[in-house]
């Protein structure tokens, strides 16, 4: 089966200038825990609530873009991919969440351990958590 197929679109997302008030709001309302960061369509990277609670909060004077604190190593796939490959991908990186880009590198969705476990199978997402969790 093709990432294509339960991938989720469309995709929120935000840029690094967003505020982090902004966009936890937006987290809080759309009960998301990431946001893919975009320029011109393009994901630099992924802000996930983890990185406003260890990031932010800690330090928390005032407002700042989410550029200062988003993960800026993304992850990304194709959406002709295979769901196994993605499961391989999110394993080998333990990730939960994968950002779904074009052949022009452009973000096409989104798609999760729970999307492999909904809609495609649920003992390899089953397999597939236990690497991410795993301490290495």
């Amino acid at each position: 089966m093709l990432i294509r197929r339960v991938m989720r679109t469309p995709v929120t997302t935000i840029t690094p200038d967003t505020s982090v008030r902004a966009a936890a709001a937006l987290m809080a309302e759309l009960g998301l825990g990431a946001l893919p960061v975009c320029d011109n369509g393009r994901p630099i990277g992924i802000l996930t609530d983890r990185d406003i609670v260890i990031r932010w909060v800690p330090n928390a004077i005032g407002d700042i873009n989410i550029g200062r604190i988003m993960s800026p190593q993304i992850v990304t796939c194709l959406a002709d991919q295979t769901i196994e490959c993605a499961a391989h991908l999110m394993s080998d990186m333990q990730i939960r969440r994968l950002v779904v880009v074009d052949r022009d590198g452009i973000i096409a969705g989104i798609i999760t351990l729970g999307d492999i476990a909904n809609d495609a199978s649920e003992e390899l997402a089953g397999q597939t958590l236990g690497e991410v969790v795993e301490t290495r």
